[in-house]
């Protein structure tokens, strides 16, 4: 390829770049409604060959799945507040032992207490700003949500109709090569988060009995924790054991602290070790260098969501550019 032409793919690609990134709410919305038709399309398309036409197949699908939902916050809100209340007091416990180690040593806590508050309200501008920063954000994970639930309903019910006419804008020469290429990466979006959601779900129970059987509050959510920490390779998985065994050094001690560090990292290694590769398959492996940088430009470029959608988005790369080398031929989802 000439040089004018290397140059001319690289300005291209940087003024895609740069409105994606202008974008990047409804790019991210789209993302995550086409995540949400790799789980939803599967369980339609069941009902649809029993003989239900495609709105009713549409419907009974996302209706199970709001009930799931409402379920799964009805089953965890009573026992967050219980817990709560229980860890609230190993709180003040905790807060009162580190009072007695700060007096041995001789340190005045109250004055650090003071120089903290003296610190904030020195901040107070910034404070502000920042929490204006927060509302514009809810507000635009907001919309962004609501943009992807309805793009995920329109996916599953008539997503194939939308494809084919994406497909015909195209030259002819090039739309076997298009379909071929969109055949793949549905295929990989929904092997990659079937694959999450399994393994989360296989952490998050045994994590979850660990900490049930240990008496530490709130396990049922930081189970729930877990299995969204799935999501996040590498660092979810960390940030979710790390939370779960302050919990435990806060409500029952170092002991069990351990304990519950001890049956995360064991489970981790299982998963790691046999059960992801078993889900994944060797296709959707990728190194954990990998993962951390795609996080972390993922993080960059668009802050949590761009962190979460780093993994999968990386992953269909890495199918597209093993394609033309191993010459596979892209399986529907």
């Amino acid at each position: 390829m000439r040089p004018w032409r290397v140059l001319g793919w690289l300005a291209l690609i940087a003024v895609a770049g740069f409105c994606l990134y202008q974008l990047r709410t409804v790019v991210i919305s789209i993302i995550i409604g086409v995540f949400i038709t790799a789980l939803l399309l599967p369980p339609a398309r069941l009902l649809r060959s029993l003989g239900l036409n495609s709105a009713l197949a549409t419907a009974i699908v996302f209706a199970g799945g709001l009930l799931v939902f409402a379920g799964l916050a009805v089953l965890l809100v009573p026992p967050t507040v219980d817990s709560l209340a229980q860890l609230r007091d190993s709180v003040g416990k905790v807060l009162d032992d580190l009072h007695d180690f700060t007096v041995r040593l001789g340190l005045d806590d109250q004055q650090l207490v003071t120089q903290a508050r003296e610190y904030l309200s020195g901040q107070g501008r910034t404070i502000t700003t920042g929490a204006l920063a927060g509302v514009r954000t809810v507000g635009e994970i907001m919309v962004g949500a609501i943009l992807a639930v309805i793009l995920s309903v329109y996916f599953v019910h008539g997503g194939d109709r939308l494809f084919r006419w994406l497909v015909d804008l195209a030259p002819a020469a090039g739309r076997t090569r298009l379909t071929e290429t969109g055949h793949l990466i549905f295929s990989v979006i929904g092997r990659y988060i079937r694959g999450v959601a399994i393994v989360g779900a296989v952490d998050a129970f045994f994590i979850g009995m660990a900490l049930w059987i240990l008496g530490v509050p709130i396990a049922l959510p930081l189970a729930v924790l877990t299995f969204v920490g799935a999501f996040l390779p590498v660092v979810g998985a960390f940030l979710a054991g790390l939370l779960a065994a302050v919990v435990a050094l806060v409500a029952k001690g170092w002991l069990v602290a351990l304990i519950v560090v001890a049956v995360t990292v064991a489970v981790q290694q299982i998963e790691g070790h046999v059960l992801a590769p078993q889900v994944y398959g060797k296709a959707l492996h990728l190194p954990g260098a990998i993962i951390l940088v795609a996080i972390t430009v993922g993080s960059v470029i668009a802050g949590i969501a761009g962190a979460f959608l780093a993994a999968p988005v990386t992953s269909v790369i890495v199918a597209l550019l093993r394609r033309p080398a191993t010459g596979a031929t892209p399986v529907r989802a």
